[in-house]
């Protein structure tokens, strides 16, 4: 039994029978009725061929491109929207999250320490500058009073 999808790329251009049994799975996956996989399995390139009963090396880019063009371009589509995340890829997904986060908090770090360090050794040079001008101002007097001689 073909989805209406199968059967108006069918009509379209000739296709294989099992381009069009890799449709039907596509279909039944993306509408959550599939009669291989259990209830709820995730879109993906393989999927649709285990949900076709064969070897997933079966649906090869090379051989079925718009296929594997059409799945992918679904999958990108709905992924957002669907949660049709693996748990491993929700895992991957935090991870590399949480390692940007460690990542930011280093260079955070790193910047704070350095304009800590500015700001100390900015204090010491006014610190200095200030014993240097006290100096100055006290030699001042003997100064004057030694052009007037």
């Amino acid at each position: 039994m073909l989805s209406i999808e199968a059967k108006s790329i069918a009509e379209e251009r000739k296709v294989s029978k099992a381009e069009l049994r890799f449709l039907e799975a596509f279909e039944r996956l993306k509408s959550g009725k599939p009669e291989i996989l259990p209830k709820g399995t995730p879109v993906s390139q393989n999927n649709v061929a285990k949900e076709t009963g064969v070897n997933p090396s079966a649906l090869r880019r090379a051989r079925y491109p718009e296929l594997a063009e059409k799945i992918q371009s679904w999958i990108e589509e709905n992924e957002e929207s669907s949660g049709q995340r693996s748990s491993r890829q929700m895992m991957l997904a935090k991870k590399s999250r949480n390692r940007d986060l460690k990542e930011q908090i280093r260079s955070l770090t790193e910047q704070r320490d350095k304009a800590l360090s500015m700001l100390v050794e900015s204090n010491r040079e006014i610190v200095n500058l200030t014993l240097e001008n006290e100096r100055l101002k006290s030699r001042l007097p003997s100064i004057n009073v030694s052009r007037l001689k």
